[in-house]
C-alpha cells in the first residue's frame, strides 16, 4: 500500500548509501538509483546531495522524510485495521529481537504463534538490546524483544517474563558447582559481551548494586554473541554470566557448570518493547497479545539455578 519510490527514499535515507538500501530491499543499485530520480523528478527538486564522497540529504529531503515515515505508520495501520476485521490473523510482521531472546526463546514462541495464526509471515531482525531498539524506532521491526533496560525515552517497555543469569565456568574449574563469596569474583578472569548487549547491562547493574565495578575485573576479551562468550569459557580462557536459556545445552553434556555466586542479584524480565503511543493492533497486536499471555506456558524450562539471592 505504500508508495514504493517513497519506500526507497526511506531505505536510502536511513543508510546514506545505495548499496546497503538495494540490498535491504532485495533491489539492484541501478533500480534504486532509477526509483530515487523517479521521485525528485515527480516532486521537481533534489532529495540527496551526492557531493563529498558521501550521500546526505538536502534540505528538501529532509523535510520529506518525516512525511514519508508518516505514510509508512498510516499504511501499516490501514493494513492492520483490515486484517483486524477477519476473524483469521493474517499478514507480514517484522520482529526485532535481542540475542539470547532470538536463539533460544523466540523460535518455540513464533511456532506457537503460527499454529493459530498460520497466515502470517514472520521475519526477525537479530542483534543486541540496542541494535533491536534501533530498528524498531527506525521502523524496520513492529515489535522489539529485549533483555536489558530500554534506555530510550521513545519507546514503550512491557515485561513478559523472567530470566536470571547465573556464572558459568569450565566444567574443571575449581568453582564449579560451588557456592562462592562475591569478593572472590575479583580473582577472576572474565570474558564478557560488548558495550550495548542487555546481559552486559544487567551484570554492571547488579555489580554495582553490589559494590563492584566490572572494570575493576580482569575482563580478558569481549565478544558480540552469547555463543562465541560460551565457546570462549569452554576453552578456558575466563568465566561468564549468561543467561540460564543460553546455557541450557552446554549444562546438559557437562561441558560447563554453574558456580553460584553469594549476594549478587541477577533477576531481569524480558520485555517487548513497541513505539510510544496506542498499543498495536491487526498482526503486530495479535503477536504482542499472545507473548504477553502465553510466553511462559511455551517457553522450554530453563535448567541452572539462580543465584541464592535471587531465590524466593
Amino acid at each position: 500500500m505504500e508508495n514504493f519510490r517513497l519506500r526507497v527514499f526511506r531505505a536510502v535515507a536511513r543508510h546514506r548509501n545505495f548499496r546497503v538500501a538495494a540490498e535491504e530491499l532485495l533491489l539492484t543499485q541501478p533500480a534504486v538509483t532509477q526509483q530515487i530520480k523517479a521521485l525528485e523528478a515527480e516532486l521537481g527538486v533534489a532529495l540527496f546531495d551526492r557531493s563529498g564522497g558521501k550521500i546526505t540529504l538536502t534540505a528538501a529531503g529532509k523535510t520529506l522524510l518525516p512525511y514519508a515515515e508518516k505514510l509508512a505508520d498510516l499504511s501499516d495501520e490501514a493494513r492492520q485495521a483490515v486484517a483486524a476485521t477477519t476473524s483469521t490473523n493474517a499478514g507480514h510482521l517484522t520482529l526485532a529481537a535481542s540475542q539470547t531472546i532470538g536463539q533460544y526463546l523466540l523460535p518455540q514462541l513464533i511456532a506457537g504463534f503460527l499454529l493459530e495464526n498460520p497466515k502470517v509471515n514472520i521475519d526477525v531482525i537479530g542483534g543486541n538490546t540496542r541494535t533491536a531498539l534501533e530498528a524498531l524506532v527506525s521502523r524496520r521491526a513492529q515489535l522489539a524483544l529485549i533483555e536489558g533496560p530500554a534506555m530510550r525515552q521513545d519507546v514503550r517497555i512491557e515485561p513478559f517474563m523472567e530470566d536470571h543469569m547465573i556464572c558459568v565456568v569450565p566444567a574443571t574449574h575449581e568453582w564449579a558447582g560451588e557456592d562462592i563469596e562475591l569478593a572472590q569474583l575479583q580473582q577472576a578472569t572474565f570474558v564478557a559481551r560488548e558495550l550495548g548487549s542487555g546481559s552486559r547491562r544487567i551484570v554492571e547493574q547488579a555489580f554495582e548494586r553490589a559494590g563492584l565495578r566490572l572494570r575493576d575485573l580482569h575482563v580478558r576479551m569481549t565478544f558480540d554473541s552469547t555463543e562465541g562468550l560460551l565457546s570462549a569459557v569452554e576453552a578456558g580462557l575466563g568465566i561468564a554470566f549468561v543467561s540460564r536459556w543460553a546455557v541450557r545445552s552446554q549444562l546438559a553434556l557437562g561441558n560447563l557448570r554453574v558456580a553460584h555466586v553469594r549476594g549478587l542479584q541477577l533477576a531481569r524480565m524480558f520485555s517487548l518493547a513497541t513505539p510510544s503511543g496506542p498499543e498495536p493492533i491487526g498482526v503486530t497486536g495479535a503477536f504482542y497479545r499472545f507473548i504477553l499471555e502465553r510466553a511462559e506456558a511455551l517457553a522450554p524450562r530453563p535448567t541452572g539455578r539462580p543465584s541464592p539471592a535471587a531465590e524466593g
